[in-house]
Formats: structure tokens, sequence, C-alpha cells
């Protein structure tokens, strides 16, 4: 006998002690005769014991004399995958039938108990005469948790599964593995190569966008069976062709990526796809076009820049930020001292939120966190006490704000490295910070230089590709100087270089993520010149400082947001997350929060949400679970309410089927099958090889037997001796006089 719910040696113990103390105090002092205190306390500690004992579920291993009584499933894949036609003009789904008329059935059942099953959507049995690729997806993971479910304590030699080896849900092995599974021996239906077939791999857009901003949509492409010829890329933007691109593959079977600058449309959410044109003899069509939904422009983003001292730096960056239409900048420059010693400020903000920096600096935490990006330029640590600081770092942390430090004068001496912000920034601030290097020491000195990791960086984008890139940054003239800071930290990435004495190299330019925001470090001094020495026409410096804060603000979160999917399908069950914040965004989990979500076809859903453990962990957002049922765009909007008093509003899209996920890669995929055998101790089989599977089966029925397991509880006696035990004790109270 074991127990389904086993608990540690030490629980139970206290368990006993607790149920012995509780049934003797319960009768300590009752007018009785000892041995009758004895009787009853004894009775109730049996009662409460054996609840115990019930609660932990003892289950009896049987072992059964018939090796029929081992069963095995065979799980046969019913997704449009298996309607592929192979080398040989045969549907895959008719090569599955034609092995299990033929011999995997007959093989099976002279030995086992079959259950022929067919899993696509779900599972259900079937016959094979029933057998049609008509599925939407290949849903492998919750096949294997239906059939746990399906087959618990009853003896499974092992699962034979007949699949071309797709899975939609891309968990299967991570399902495999997460809970005992019995023996997999999966059969490989289709071809391992091809044919000739082009497709769309992928298709990403950076980051959600403001204003008036281009953004890089990625695209992956593969040929198999064509050679090198030229893949053509059609670009369509709300189903209407914009742009064509040609990409020649550097082998048959190795991917092109094709980066493409689009500029979404205001006032809705922008749908870009990706197609090629359909060639002669391609064996899957549906493969050929793949969609991306890119959220429409947000709101401008507000950005806060605080100058230590005035300078030429300041004029450049505020006319670049305010030529943007998607920052919002406010300024303050400290400018000296009065003559009652005070210090003085030159502010230029939006006239509700100048009274907020009369001093300099925000002085409520929420009042800088309505900022999205936080900018500090020669700033020195004296000039901010360690509030502000403790501020600027939850702002970062915990807002998920974006803080920039740059100019020299924020790097002198010990610079910002022992204040509270210095584990915010991605590189170590040293003592090193005093050595400012002049440009004139030595020709080429202080030249920002790209990283491997900087030329494809969003921050760091001057042209439509890594090349244009590099080329336009070694155009760009050399700064006054450079601060020598240490190396990055852990996580952090540096985006450019620039040379020190001796050639050695510094970084320029460094990024890092910090809780749920994000900071960026500039070395440089004087960056204007990349404004001053370049041709009027040349937009360098605007680009690169209007890249960076757009990176820095655009993931700050509104205190009300949502989060979905990506990737999502028809009949996928999804999960919808609201974030509900107050001003100092710490989590209202007293909130009321209302979905309403529309979809293509106009019809109005409303999934009750719920406080819910989320992807990350965090048991602070709410939940709602929603299966679209048609392919198209969703709008998600949710409203946060305490009481009858509206906290805030959000909304967002969702693209759902945006790619065939069925269709792709129509390759047999061996890889899989084999990790699910493995992970299982089973083996992949060839269709030829039925005898042998029918060996390794035989030799798992032991095994099958002994995990064959009855429950001892679940029945009529265990209630009736709680009952015997509970009417036993009442009687004898009863009968000794006693209440």
């Amino acid at each position: 006998m074991t127990f389904a719910n086993p608990i540690p040696w030490w629980a139970i113990a206290a368990g006993v002690l607790l149920f012995a103390a509780s049934a003797w105090c319960a009768y300590r002092r009752l007018a009785a005769a000892g041995y009758r205190r004895h009787v009853l306390a004894g009775l109730r500690f049996a009662t409460l014991f054996l609840l115990l004992v019930f609660l932990l579920r003892p289950v009896l291993r049987v072992v059964s004399p018939d090796t029929h009584d081992a069963i095995v499933p065979v799980l046969v894949d019913t997704s449009r995958s298996m309607g592929i036609e192979d080398a040989d003009g045969l549907p895959r789904i008719d090569s599955a039938r034609d092995l299990l008329d033929r011999a995997l059935l007959p093989a099976l059942s002279s030995e086992f108990t079959v259950e022929l099953l067919a899993f696509g959507d779900g599972v259900a049995p079937v016959t094979t005469a029933d057998l049609s690729a008509s599925a939407r997806r290949s849903d492998l993971a919750s096949a294997m948790a239906a059939l746990r479910e399906r087959y618990r304590n009853r003896p499974v030699a092992g699962i034979v599964v007949v699949s071309d080896g797709g899975d939609t849900s891309g968990r299967a092995e991570r399902e495999v593995q997460r809970e005992r599974t019995p023996p997999i021996h999966p059969i490989g239906i289709g071809s391992p190569t091809a044919g000739r077939d082009r497709e769309v791999l992928s298709i990403t857009a950076a980051e959600a966008v403001l204003e008036d901003s281009r953004v890089d949509l990625a695209v992956s492409a593969v040929s198999h069976g064509h050679g090198t010829d030229p893949i053509e890329l059609r670009l369509l933007e709300n189903g209407r062709p914009i742009e064509v691109r040609r990409a020649a593959p550097a082998a048959d079977g190795v991917p092109v990526r094709v980066v493409f600058q689009i500029a979404p449309r205001r006032g809705a959410p922008t749908l870009y796809t990706v197609e090629i044109p359909e060639a002669a003899g391609e064996v899957v069509p549906e493969n050929n076009t793949r969609s991306v939904l890119v959220q429409q422009p947000s709101r401008p983003r507000r950005v806060l820049l605080v100058e230590g001292a005035p300078g030429f730096e300041h004029g450049f960056l505020k006319r670049a930020w305010a030529g943007d239409a998607g920052l919002d900048v406010d300024a303050v420059v400290r400018k000296g001292r009065d003559e009652q010693g005070h210090d003085t400020f030159y502010i230029q903000a939006a006239e509700t939120r100048s009274g907020d920096l009369a001093s300099g600096f925000p002085q409520r935490v929420e009042d800088l966190f309505t900022y999205d990006a936080v900018v500090l330029a020669n700033v020195e640590p004296g000039e901010l006490t360690d509030a502000e600081l403790e501020a600027t770092r939850d702002f970062v942390g915990r807002r998920g704000g974006g803080l920039l430090v740059l100019g020299a004068r924020s790097f002198l001496k010990h610079g910002l490295a022992n204040t509270p912000i210095g584990e915010v920034l991605p590189l170590d601030v040293t003592d090193r910070g005093t050595a400012v290097l002049p440009a004139s020491l030595s020709r080429g000195t202080n030249r920002a230089a790209l990283t491997e990791a900087g030329a494809v960086h969003p921050v760091m984008q001057l042209g439509p590709g890594a090349a244009d890139t590099r080329k336009r940054w070694d155009a760009v003239p050399s700064l006054a100087a450079s601060a020598a800071l240490g190396g990055p930290r852990p996580g952090a990435t540096v985006l450019a270089v620039t040379a020190g004495p001796g050639g050695a190299q510094r970084a320029l330019v460094a990024v890092q993520r910090y809780g749920e925001g994000r900071s960026m470090v500039f070395t440089g001094e004087a960056s204007w010149r990349w404004r001053m020495m370049l041709p009027s026409t040349d937009r360098s410096y605007e680009t690169f400082w209007r890249q960076a804060i757009r990176w820095l603000a655009v993931k700050a979160a509104d205190p009300i947001s949502i989060t979905s999917p990506a990737g999502s399908a028809p009949g996928d069950a999804l999960h919808i997350g609201v974030a509900v914040r107050d001003a100092l965004f710490q989590p209202r989990r007293d909130a009321g929060v209302t979905l309403r979500i529309a979809g293509p076809d106009g019809r109005l859903e409303q999934p009750a949400a719920t406080l819910s453990r989320s992807d990350s962990g965090r048991d602070d957002e709410f939940g709602a679970a929603f299966t679209p049922a048609h392919p198209g765009i969703y709008r998600i909007t949710a409203e946060a309410r305490r009481g009858t008093t509206l906290l805030g509003s959000a909304s967002t899209a969702l693209l759902v089927g945006g790619s065939d996920l069925e269709m792709t890669d129509p390759r047999l995929n061996t890889q899989l099958l084999e990790r699910l055998a493995s992970a299982s101790g089973g083996h992949v089989t060839a269709p030829a090889d039925v005898r042998r599977l029918v060996d390794r089966l035989r030799a798992g029925v032991p095994a099958a037997r002994r995990a064959a397991e009855r429950d001892l509880w679940h029945n009529g006696w265990s209630f009736a001796v709680i009952l015997l035990l509970l009417g036993a004790e009442w009687i004898l109270r009863r009968r000794w006089g006693l209440r």
C-alpha cells in the first residue's frame, strides 16, 4: 500500500500529536470514570486519524495475470498537415490508415487491449475508416495530458503515436517531462525532405511605436528545391502592396533575412503581411504568407531632462527631441546659486508640471512616475538628495521607466557609484571617471565604433541595414572627450566603443534592463559635433538621440495595461492579463476589472477577470481566459474600478491566425519524435518495424501492470467506518449520561 498524496513524515507525526491532544482535551474535564474518558478520547482520535489517512489517498498496487489487461493507446495525428502529399503522391493520412489496417492494429490486438484515438484539436475515439486530416492544429501536449487522465490507474504498456511530428502547442516535450508518462513509441509518417516549397518562417515588428516613427519589420524566409533562385517577398499594408524585395539564399534550404522599414498609420492598428508568390508544383502553399499586427502609435512619451549646468549639449538635445512629435520633453537646467545661497533653475515644462520642478527635481514620487524617461546630464551626485536618487532607482525598477546618464561631470571621481542608482547603470562607475581624454591627443581618438550587438540594436540604427548603419557611423566626427569607466555589468550590453590612450577601447554607449525598466550610459562629451561638423542634410545626431530616448521610454507602461499572447490561432485557450497599479505603481488588488473583447465578426465577449498568477510568476495581475473562434483582429478594452470610482482604462488589439502554424515546415519532424521517445523511455519505430514495436511493448507489460493502482478509500466502507466511529462515540456519551 502507498499514498497518492504523500506528505513528509514530520507532518504526519505533528498531525497525530495534534489529534491526540485534541481528543484528550475534549474529554479531560468530564465527570466520568477514567476508562470512559479514555474510550471516548480513543474513538475521537481514531476518527481524526482515519480522516487524515483518507486525505492521503491510500492506494493498492494490483498485478493482473492477463497480459491483455495492458492497454496500448494508438494516437493518430488528424491535423491538416497529415493531408500533405509526399513524393509518393499519397496523402499522409492515407499512409497512416494503410499502416494501421495492414500491420499495426492486427499485430497489437493479438497481445494487448488496443484503443485507437485521433488527436488534433482534442482527443477522441475513432475508426480507421473515419480518419481524416481536418483538425486545425496538432496539440500534442494537450493530447498527452488527456491520455494521462483517461488511463489513470489503468495499466498502460506504452503509447503509440502515428504522426508527422507536428506540434502547434510547442509544449509536448515539456508536458512529457513534467509528469510521469508511459513510454511513447512514435511512428513517423511523411518525408524528411520538403520537395519544392517556399516558406515565410517569421515576421517580427520592433517594439511599440510612437507618432511619426519608422519601425523595422524583420522577415525570414526559406526555399527548398529551388536552389539559389531569389525569393520574392511582397509586403502588404492592410492588404495593399507597398514594397517588393528579392533575396537570394546562399544555398538551397538556407534561410534569408530581409528588413523592411514601415511607418504605421495613426488612429488604428496596422496589419502587415509578407507573402511569397505560389510557384508551380509547390508542396504547401499555405505557408507562403505570415502577418503581424503593429499597434497604433501610443501617446507621446514624457521625458524629464535634468542638467547640472548650462552647456552646448542642452540646446542641441532639446531641439532634437522637440522635433519629435512622439516626445514631450520637460527640461530643468541648474544655473547656480542666488544671493541667499539657494540653487536656481531654468525650467522649460508644461504649465501643469512646471510647479513640480521648482526645486530642480520632482519632490513627490508620484510626480516623477508621470514621466516615461529621465535624463541626467552632467549631474554630480551631490546635486540630488538620497531620496531623489532612491526615487529614480524605483522609477526604473518598479515603474518601468528609462534612465539615461551622460556628460563627463556625471562620472567625475566616484561619480554615481556609491549612490542608490549606481546599480541601475550598465557600467561600473569607478574612480577612473576622472580620466577625460581630449580628442586632439591622437588621430581617430574618441571616434565611435559599433560593436556586433550595436550594429543591430535599435538605438544605433542610422540606416536601413547593418551595413548602412556601420557606414553612417564611420562618417560621424570624433567627440571632444570620453570618460573612462569600468566594464559592463552582468546582463549589460555595450553598443559602441571609442579609442582611449594606446588604442585601448572604452565603452561609449551601454544599455541594460533593470527591474521593469531600462538604463543607458553615454560616456562621450560634445556629441553636438555630430550635428555641427556634418552637412546640414545629415540627420545622424537627431536620429541617434531620438532613437535612444524612444528605446528607453517606450517600455514604460501606464498604470492600467493589458498583456496578450502573440502568435495565437483560432481555438487556442488564451490568457489575457491586466495590470492595475496606483500612482506609485503599486498593485491594486482591491480593484474590479471589466474586460470587453470585440471580435472580427462584431461579436462582443466579456470574460471574467480575476486575480491570478502571471507567466512571470507575479500574483498581482488580473487574468481572464479567452478562446477566439475566428481568425482576425480582436479589440480588447479593460476598465478598472474601485467601487464606483473609475481607476483607469486601457485598450489593445490582438491578431489571431496571423500564420498557419499547422503548415509550417512540411517535413517529417523526426527530432521532436525522438525527443518525446527519449524523455518517456520509448523508441522511435519505422513503419516497417511493427514486430519490433510489439516486442518492446511486451517488455513494458510487467511495469504497466505494477503501475496499476486501486484506491482503498474511494468506496462505501471508508465512509461506513467514519460513521461507525462517530456513532459509537455518540451512543456511549448518551448511555453514560454525558452531553
